[in-house]
């Protein structure tokens, strides 16, 4: 699912790679790759589907199948990049999405399946739908009955049907009633039968079905080292006052929450066949396994993650009361993001946050570890717990990586891919927004006709790209080869880094870039580039990055792909926000 969204409202922001049109993109590519290697005959590859084509991921009012409405601009700018880049990548398949798009479902949308992934594109690979879109189409009020929407979408550029059983109902009927030519269903079938040639299914049907197979390879001891570095390096460190972690093995630790003992939520959604009885470790587990003994490690529930009973709050302050420092383990159920799975509430679920609010009264020591599929508001959580580590819903080996965090053995490097809001009350928010021509000034003095709020700052909880790490990191020297730059020429961006703490830590460097004036307004600041370093406690290293003038393309009014002369600002830093400035012009 390689949607860009910047509404946490929408459950599925859980599967896609956030808000970020480079990363996206870069994240998309990875994972066409992963999916398919380099020979798709072999028995360890599938082919990788592009989904949801196209725009699924900002529905209005963040509710999930809803309308999406939006400038050609827009949509080429934000949303189709990452799709563009899966097929430069070499994706096979394609699938449409729920939504109509400016009028048109995306099943029965000719400008997205054929004029542009198509004609533009050239893409070679088939197009399948979603789940029973073609049928959608009806209540959509775009199709009166199933044989017109499936004249509709196989004449839009839709090759298989999936589960609806329109194509097989219908087109025969509409060939024969000349509305659907044969030449269509060939290309179509043609389409499919070469990807099954090119899986080696032709040669052996069953070759994905080996039993010996599947026994070598479920919980593989290297494939489950795998998934628990995945999960460390997820892991984001969202505070951490008076450098409370990591946590000592000899304090006395109160575990608290619904989540401490999970093994099936901490999976999230969208696993599939994948097994919730007891094969995932939780943060108990990890936890009384990395201390070697539970002696110091005391629990509590507290709560359920969505009830409103408080019965439980009783014992969960007395256990609190006995222990040196307290670490919560809440969320949200896996049911609460996905698919089908919108929030107007993103607080966390049930009597969670009450229950922080009776632990804080304890006066000991809070660590919130937080397990979510979206980001959440966490003001009142930010201001009264001392650390909070956003842990995603992290699989099979979740459980032993959050230990591993807690107690240090591994210094998280994790930062966020989607900006949290202080409320929903400022979503749809993101770092990459344009400028008004009344901007609002944080540092500025006070000005009532600006673009704010009455009621809450402009500026997120959580900026994109933010993390911290055990260890501090500094930013020095940044230099770029020279101020001036023609078309031809590659801009070189270096800067020191080094790390200051007390640990040994990998930090991500990121470069941002801002278009100062554009024959169409450009955002305050784009991603461009990032890189992930490691550092040794007092160690130093200088990162480049090369820009070229491609790197500043952007679409114009006119729909052109193109780079403008002028005048930029380029920022390197710790985050979207937390970062150097230089500047250099384009003649």
């Amino acid at each position: 699912m390689i949607d860009i969204s910047r509404d946490p409202r929408w459950g599925r922001v859980s599967e896609g790679a956030g808000e970020d049109v480079f990363l996206g993109s870069e994240i998309a590519k990875a994972r066409v790759k992963g999916f398919q290697g380099g020979d798709l005959s072999k028995h360890n590859t599938i082919l990788a589907c592009a989904k949801h084509f196209a725009a699924y991921g900002v529905p209005i009012a963040g509710r999930d199948y809803n309308t999406v409405d939006m400038s050609e601009n827009e949509l080429r700018t934000t949303y189709l990049p990452p799709f563009k880049a899966a097929i430069d990548e070499g994706v096979t398949t394609f699938m449409t999405s729920f939504n109509d798009l400016n009028g048109i479902p995306a099943s029965g949308n000719k400008f997205l399946l054929t004029d542009i992934l198509r004609d533009e594109w050239n893409f070679d690979g088939f197009v399948v739908t979603d789940y029973t879109s073609v049928n959608e189409m009806i209540p959509h009020g775009y199709s009166k009955d199933e044989k017109h929407a499936g004249e509709q979408a196989i004449n839009a550029g839709v090759d298989m049907d999936m589960q609806g059983g329109i194509f097989l109902r219908n087109l025969k009927k509409l060939v024969e009633e000349g509305k659907v030519s044969e030449e269509k269903i060939t290309g179509a079938a043609r389409r499919i039968l070469i990807l099954k040639y090119r899986l080696g299914l032709f040669e052996d049907p069953y070759r994905y079905s080996n039993e010996d197979r599947e026994k070598e390879t479920f919980y593989k001891p290297e494939y489950l080292e795998t998934a628990k570095e995945l999960a460390q390096k997820s892991i984001v460190l969202l505070k951490n006052k008076n450098n409370i972690l990591p946590l000592n093995k000899h304090q006395k630790i109160a575990f608290i929450g619904p989540l401490v003992k999970d093994e099936s939520h901490i999976l999230g959604t969208w696993i599939a066949r994948g097994d919730r009885t007891g094969k995932a470790i939780s943060v108990f587990e990890g936890v009384t396994s990395l201390v070697g003994s539970s002696e110091n490690i005391i629990f509590a529930e507290g709560c359920e993650i969505s009830s409103i009973d408080t019965s439980k709050f009783n014992e969960a302050v007395h256990v609190a009361k006995e222990s040196d420092v307290v670490v919560m383990v809440l969320g949200e159920t896996q049911g609460l993001s996905g698919e089908a799975a919108s929030r107007s509430n993103l607080d966390l679920p049930g009597v969670q946050k009450e229950l922080i609010a009776e632990i804080k009264k304890t006066g000991k020591p809070i660590v919130l570890v937080l397990m979510n599929g979206r980001p959440l508001t966490l003001e009142y959580e930010n201001e009264v717990t001392d650390a909070i580590l956003e842990t995603w819903f992290s699989g099979t080996m979740g459980g032993a990586a959050i230990a591993d965090v807690l107690f240090g053995e591994y210094n998280p490097s994790g930062k966020l891919t989607m900006t949290f809001p202080r409320n929903v009350g400022q979503i749809p928010i993101y770092y990459n927004h344009k400028n008004t021509g009344r901007p609002y000034e944080i540092d500025g003095p006070e000005q009532r006709f600006r673009s704010k709020y009455l009621d809450v700052s402009n500026s997120p909880l959580y900026p994109f790209g933010y993390g911290l790490s055990y260890t501090s990191f500094e930013y020095s020297d940044l230099k770029i080869n020279k101020k001036e730059f023609n078309f031809n020429e590659t801009i070189e961006v270096s800067v020191t880094v080094t790390n200051t703490g007390k640990f040994d830590g990998e930090e991500i460097i990121q470069l941002y870039i801002q278009d100062l004036v554009g024959s169409v307004t450009r955002p305050v600041k784009e991603l461009k580039g990032f890189e992930k370093v490691f550092l040794k406690i007092g160690e130093s290293k200088n990162v480049s990055f090369a820009l070229t003038s491609k790197d500043l393309a952007f679409y114009t009014h006119d729909m052109s792909f193109k780079t403008e002369a002028g005048d930029f600002k380029v920022f390197v830093g710790t985050s979207s926000v937390e970062v150097l400035e230089t500047e250099f012009s384009l003649k």
